[in-house]
């Protein structure tokens, strides 16, 4: 696995270089752009529904939570959203006022609570994953199959970078530390 500062350290060395040819729109403009018209267009079908009160990052914990058979601790969440517990503690009570969680004690460890989706949740996300099913129809239709399956490979290879390199094996030992 690359070391992502040592990467982003010798890319920028190589960046600055080489000013000369343009590649286009940054990457991170355009996933903050791509980001945007998923957003936007569930957005639109939620509120068309009848959910137009899920606040921001709300879309990511339901998404998330649809995603799974089981509730996620809040820890979880807070991992994941890269906020801090208080944050994603007021994020999963409005959701809970609202409608679209709950939260119980863990079943293995009473002192934490799993978040799960309400039939209202189960609802809101079902209309989200319609609508972004239809956006990735219509960038199907727009880019074909194999440049889609591309970028699928390339943000996630991006993903990759950012995910902490596996221990090595200590020589002649075939195990790890």
């Amino acid at each position: 696995m690359v070391n992502l500062i040592d990467y982003i350290g010798a890319t920028l060395h190589i960046a600055a270089m080489d000013t000369q040819t343009d590649p286009g729109p940054s990457l991170p403009s355009l996933l903050r752009h791509a980001r945007r018209t998923y957003g936007k267009a569930m957005r639109t079908a939620l509120e068309r529904e009848g959910y137009d009160d899920i606040p921001a990052n709300g879309l990511y914990i339901i998404g998330r939570l649809a995603a799974g058979e089981r509730g996620v601790p809040i820890s979880t969440l807070v991992k994941e959203l890269g906020v801090s517990k208080q944050a994603v503690g007021q994020l999963v009570d409005t959701l809970v006022t609202r409608g679209y969680l709950q939260r119980t004690p863990d079943d293995n460890d009473r002192r934490q609570l799993i978040i799960t989706l309400t039939q209202r949740g189960r609802a809101a996300a079902d209309t989200q994953t319609i609508a972004r099913r239809a956006i990735d129809a219509a960038l199907l239709s727009a880019v074909g199959p194999v440049d889609l399956d591309s970028t699928r490979r390339t943000l996630a290879a991006l993903i990759d970078l950012d995910r902490p390199a596996a221990p090595e094996p200590i020589a002649g030992t075939g195990s790890k530390q």
